[in-house]
């Protein structure tokens, strides 16, 4: 970060379509943004005159550097492609300035609170209390600056289809996993504290392997957790629980090879997709060896379990 002044931040804020607030968010960490957090437009009974419901407000912080420009302008083209996507919703606006030190480091945290993903997950912030029923699988999270806190429909998604797996197919006592794109280790954790004992978690961002490794840590899996700071394309171990929570762009470049890693009769997860992108995830995934079998929705989000047929007489 050589190159930015210090306490100086880019503060982007937008005004969009609450359906439209997941992507919107989504785009702006994947562009590099190093905080992020939305809220709606205004409480009840703020303004005798308020904005239309169905409206929020994020706000994204990036370093002010030599890339400023070019992050406003992605982010402006972004907005363009979301208007033709979806011209029923409320048009989306863009608010830039410079702004000197703002505590978003902690600003953020007050949206990040305990949550209940599915029947046994709670997912729940370092900082906060959380008193767990006797059935409640606890997953703790300190995000930093990846990815991953369980707020997002595609992680909570994915969360409840790792739940629902292992659970239900007592068959494999020995879950072999792999986290695609790790981000904060949450889905990799998950699975370990499902009853998973070898969980690789990758990421080519080494701030996102770090915060993996510190929250594998804060939840005691280290023993079941390898993580690795590198492409998955490397990863050359066969599994039989693939989750990949990246983007449809991503999950096509990939596709081929996390088939290859799967193992006969394993599973894969793979979610981050937007409904205008199911056509062609559905094209290069369902394709035998894998079969359908579950399609989980939120929003305009979606995420696909598959399983992969078996290859001859079973081990």
């Amino acid at each position: 970060m050589a190159d930015q002044e210090p306490g100086k931040w880019l503060k982007l804020e937008i005004t969009v379509a609450a359906e439209l607030a997941d992507a919107v968010g989504n785009f702006l960490e994947e562009t590099g943004a190093q905080g992020v957090f939305s809220e709606s437009l205004l409480p009840p009974g703020a303004n005798e005159f308020p904005e239309p419901a169905g409206v929020e407000v994020i706000s994204a912080f990036f370093p002010d550097d030599v890339r400023s420009e070019k992050r406003v302008f992605a982010v402006r083209k972004y907005l363009k492609s979301l208007e033709e996507i979806f011209p029923e919703s409320a048009l989306p606006a863009l608010s830039a300035e410079v702004i000197t030190d703002p505590d978003w480091g902690e600003q953020w945290k007050k949206y990040f609170k305990p949550i209940r993903v599915c029947k046994n997950i709670v997912v729940k912030p370092t900082w906060e209390r959380y008193t767990p029923d006797s059935r409640d699988i606890i997953v703790e999270i300190d995000p930093g600056m990846a990815f991953g806190t369980g707020q997002h429909a595609s992680t909570r998604m994915c969360m409840e289809a790792i739940e629902d797996i292992i659970l239900k197919d007592r068959s494999i006592q020995d879950w072999k996993v792999l986290d695609v794109g790790c981000g904060t280790g949450i889905l990799g954790i998950t699975a370990a504290k499902m009853g998973a004992r070898d969980v690789i978690c990758v990421d080519n961002d080494p701030k996102a392997t770090q915060i993996a490794g510190e929250n594998s840590g804060i939840n005691a899996v280290n023993d079941c957790l390898r993580i690795f700071n590198q492409d998955a394309v490397h990863i050359s171990e066969p599994r039989n629980l693939i989750i990949a929570n990246l983007t449809s762009k991503l999950l096509l470049k990939l596709h081929s090879h996390l088939n290859k890693l799967l193992l006969p009769e394993g599973y894969m997860i793979i979610s981050g997709i937007i409904e205008p992108d199911m056509p062609d995830i559905e094209t290069h995934f369902i394709v035998a060896p894998l079969i359908k079998l579950n399609v989980l929705t939120e929003k305009e989000w979606v995420c696909y379990v598959l399983k992969k047929a078996p290859a001859g007489v079973k081990s």
